[in-house]
């Protein structure tokens, strides 16, 4: 029995806001180990098609076999959808009718400690999505000075002890080198007051050095500036944010490009029911738009 660690957020307002036909053409852009994928691809018949998109080869492994128990006609692609127009070029992929891109990290990804993105697990500062990719959370926290540190968390996680806590971590370094996730969650413990709030205070830090590692918000505006181009006309794209500074991108870009109808003026979020059954849907926010 294969295990399945994902499950997919937002999949019924996902797929009505995209509006899929038999024979459409969708790329998912972030495949993941197929949540979203799977029920998409139970949509389409013999001349629709599934295009899965991920950075990390575990997960196309685990996509693999989730989406052959549905059917056959889908290719996953090794990449990062940022490139989406070479992607598509090297494919041969000439029409796509719907786009999803699910921006969180996959449970796949937390629940493995050797990949290093969770502080409730003891593992390496790795948090690459790529693991063919250099650099790693550990070079970045034991290489460099105080204050790049802190304008990384400040502007990535928007933590406002960003320089308590990269002082913290600066003046332990200089004794021990910081190897492991909890070792670094202990750091930014003590940095925070006694009287923190309800998310761990390590969270921010940790989302912060995520995004610096695999350059998730660069990558993003690539993809926003380039996805146009490879649309069809009344083609439709749905992106799953997770927090503020996605959001903002997405937001902003939908709405200054002229050729996109936005879909949903109000941002959609998960039902309480389903943040009772996946609490880490709990900051999910969904944008829909129409290629006009």
């Amino acid at each position: 029995m294969m295990k399945i660690y994902h499950t997919p957020v937002l999949i019924n307002e996902v797929i009505d806001l995209l509006d899929i036909k038999k024979e459409n053409i969708i790329m998912d852009c972030t495949v993941g180990e197929g949540g979203h994928s799977e029920k998409i691809l139970s949509l389409v018949n013999k001349f629709g098609h599934l295009y899965g998109i991920d950075r990390d080869k575990e997960a196309l492994d685990t996509a693999k076999k989730r989406l052959s128990l549905t059917g056959t006609n889908f290719t996953l692609i090794h990449g990062n959808f940022a490139d989406i127009l070479t992607i598509t070029k090297e494919h041969n992929i000439t029409r796509i009718n719907k786009i999803i891109v699910d921006l969180g990290i996959s449970s796949l990804q937390i629940e493995i400690e050797e990949r290093g993105f969770s502080f409730k697990r003891e593992g390496p500062l790795d948090m690459r999505m790529n693991r063919g990719e250099r650099t790693t959370a550990l070079e970045i926290i034991n290489s460099l000075p105080e204050y790049e540190i802190a304008d990384i968390i400040y502007k990535y996680g928007e933590e406002r002890f960003s320089r308590k806590i990269a002082k913290k971590i600066v003046n332990y370094r200089k004794s021990k080198m910081i190897k492991t996730t909890t070792e670094l969650a202990e750091i930014i413990k003590k940095a925070y007051p006694h009287k923190w709030q309800k998310i761990h205070p390590a969270t921010r830090t940790f989302q912060a050095l995520r995004i610096e590692v695999n350059k998730e918000l660069e990558n993003l505006e690539k993809f926003l500036e380039n996805f146009p181009q490879i649309l069809a006309k009344n083609g439709r794209i749905a992106i799953i944010s997770y927090h503020s500074l996605e959001d903002r991108l997405i937001k902003t870009y939908f709405k200054q490009n002229e050729k996109l109808h936005i879909l949903n003026k109000k941002v959609i979020k998960p039902t309480p029911e389903e943040i009772s059954r996946n609490p880490r849907s709990r900051s999910a926010k969904l944008r829909g738009a129409e290629k006009l």
